[in-house]
């Protein structure tokens, strides 16, 4: 589907809307730097129209909806992703760069987390006991209320389900803004729910920058909740901002994840998962494992197999499926993962391959691998966020656990050996919100995803999502048929 110069507006109560500046954004493919499309930009008023109607489809239809045509209304948007696979996937790749074989694979996670909350719906119960004499006790589960959910540029189409799927099962309902660069499959989505049967209000789209249409939604008197996926820095900003109104929060923030190699771990799994871990999506993964830790037998021998693989990565155009690693999502953004590798020359890691801008058209950055570093380094301690890995040694279990723990970031790790009992004990001492043993992978619905330290706090995909949804009511009642007179008057 050709999607160059369509324009999209905002979406608010179940239709597409013109903003009230007027303001459009031109978006340019960041592969080829081809126009894509014109997209509406939201101001305060338009955040001001969506709480509205988000609030009065909270109060009314969506309100009134039973939990089990919540279940239908979430399963028919999840058939409406499959019906509509291509045409997401595509719009997905020309928006963000990234390689359609990643986007196919994500848009099948989107699926399947619809489906994980339409079915969890079943599980939201209270609970009830007597508790002594004639007073009986039970409890209520009611939706949080009116929720501000703010997704990042890297995962639009994928993000927007973690945020929208457990939040409307809960029966809550939604403003969403995506990022300003990357908000057409957001957008496309919330068409989709309208075309299924979601009642006008349920979910909001509002693009927009973050410092203006963001703060205005965390700050919005009439949003309860508010979930963040992006960096840290903005994460702090929007845990200041929803303070004033005691907002509940989720934030899944940014992350320098350590992939740890000991040398009895299974070379022919742990190498090419390895890489995997690192470039799958250009290196522009909150959960990627840019800190590769070998330890130091293995170390040179870990070092050239994994560049030799890094280094033959198919580059290039994203919708090619033979495409590995994709465009990122700027110029400006490469700029910056550049900049990162040049300063980690400057501070003596060896740039064993990749590290050098391409000519040409969008982008592209190549595969790099930085050896010989030390867990000190900028490069070893700040996000990169590009497809650059840095690769430390280590000499035993307790310094691979010590330089694993020496980040301020605490959401993934990875562990490859072949000692059950160091896979479990790592599991144990290394502060992070996902550990997978001789495996890569990361995120699936119904296991709960999230993070440690300036990670973020909350949890992602599990039923846990969805109980922070949920505010839980007491009620105690008198069974007694005697007037009840605590006083004895």
């Amino acid at each position: 589907m050709a999607v160059a110069t369509q324009d999209y507006g905002l979406f608010i109560n179940g239709e597409s809307t013109e903003p009230a500046s007027g303001e459009l954004r031109d978006l340019t493919e960041p592969a080829t730097g081809a126009p894509l499309a014109r997209v509406a930009m939201a101001k305060e008023q338009d955040v001001d129209r969506a709480v509205e109607a988000a609030r009065a489809a909270l109060e009314g239809p969506w309100g009134k909806t039973p939990p089990t045509e919540r279940s239908r209304l979430l399963h028919a948007l999840a058939d409406a992703l499959v019906a509509n696979r291509k045409e997401l996937c595509e719009l997905e790749v020309r928006n963000v760069g990234k390689a359609i074989s990643s986007v196919k694979a994500e848009h099948a996670q989107a699926v399947e987390n619809f489906r994980f909350y339409a079915s969890a719906i079943a599980s939201i119960a209270g609970r009830s006991n007597p508790i002594g004499g004639s007073l009986l006790f039970y409890s209520l589960k009611e939706p949080a209320g009116v929720c501000g959910q703010i997704v990042p540029w890297n995962y639009p189409l994928m993000m927007t389900t973690w945020k929208l799927a457990p939040a409307l099962a809960a029966g809550c309902t939604v403003v969403l803004k995506p990022d300003s660069a990357t908000p057409l499959s957001a957008l496309r989505m919330a068409e989709l729910a309208a075309e299924v049967g979601f009642p006008a209000g349920a979910i909001n789209i509002v693009p927009g920058p973050g410092p203006v249409v963001g703060a205005h939604l965390v700050r919005h008197p009439g949003v309860e909740k508010i979930a963040f996926t992006g960096s840290t820095a903005t994460g702090s900003e929007i845990m200041r901002l929803a303070s004033d109104g005691i907002k509940r929060l989720i934030l899944e923030l940014g992350g320098k994840s350590p992939n740890v190699i000991f040398a009895d771990g299974e070379l022919d799994d742990a190498v090419p998962s390895s890489v995997w871990s690192i470039y799958y999506s250009a290196g522009q993964s909150c959960e990627a494992r840019s800190r590769v830790l070998v330890e130091a037998p293995l170390y040179e021998d870990f070092v050239a197999k994994f560049s030799e693989l890094a280094g033959g990565l198919k580059v290039g155009d994203p919708l090619d499926p033979e495409t590995q690693v994709g465009s990122l999502i700027s110029t400006d953004h490469r700029e910056r993962v550049h900049g990162y590798v040049e300063t980690g020359r400057e501070e003596g890691a060896d740039v064993v391959t990749g590290g050098t801008v391409p000519e040409g058209d969008g982008a592209f950055y190549p595969p790099t691998v930085l050896a010989h570093a030390d867990n000190s380094m900028r490069i070893a301690q700040e996000e990169i966020f590009g497809p650059v890995a840095t690769v430390i040694p280590f000499e035993d279990e307790q310094d691979a656990v010590r330089i694993a723990n020496e980040s301020r970031y605490g959401l993934m790790a990875t562990v490859w050996t072949a000692d059950p009992e160091r896979g479990h004990r790592l599991a144990r001492r290394i502060k992070a919100g996902t550990v997978g043993i001789n495996m890569p992978y990361t995120a699936f619905p119904g296991i709960p995803f999230g993070g440690y330290k300036q990670s973020g706090f909350g949890r992602e995909l599990g039923l846990e999502t969805l109980d922070a949804y949920l505010e839980t009511k007491s009620v105690i009642v008198s069974t007694s048929p005697k007037p009840f007179n605590p006083f004895g008057l």
